[in-house]
């Protein structure tokens, strides 16, 4: 079948790694930030280096931006 290009989908484990990077980075907001924007900065790497790119790479970078935003947020609140 010549021009007829077949898709990659990512496997499901990479997936499932992906979704729960964004759900840690979202949670990362509220709750111990440095240890669930790791988690999900982690769980992003895994996500796209089983085969989830470019999606992975951006819940790594969720994970990261939801670290930081609660302990700013974090910082606001106890400083005042």
């Amino acid at each position: 079948m010549a021009g007829t290009h077949a898709t990659a989908r990512p496997h499901s484990s990479a997936r499932v790694c992906t979704i729960l990077a964004f759900v840690f980075a979202v949670v990362a907001i509220f709750f111990l930030p440095p240890l669930f924007g790791l988690v999900g900065l982690l769980l992003g790497i895994v996500g796209a280096v089983l085969g989830d790119k470019p999606l992975g790479w951006y819940a790594a970078a969720a994970g990261v931006v939801g670290g930081v935003l609660g302990m700013i947020i974090a910082y606001a609140i106890y400083r005042s």
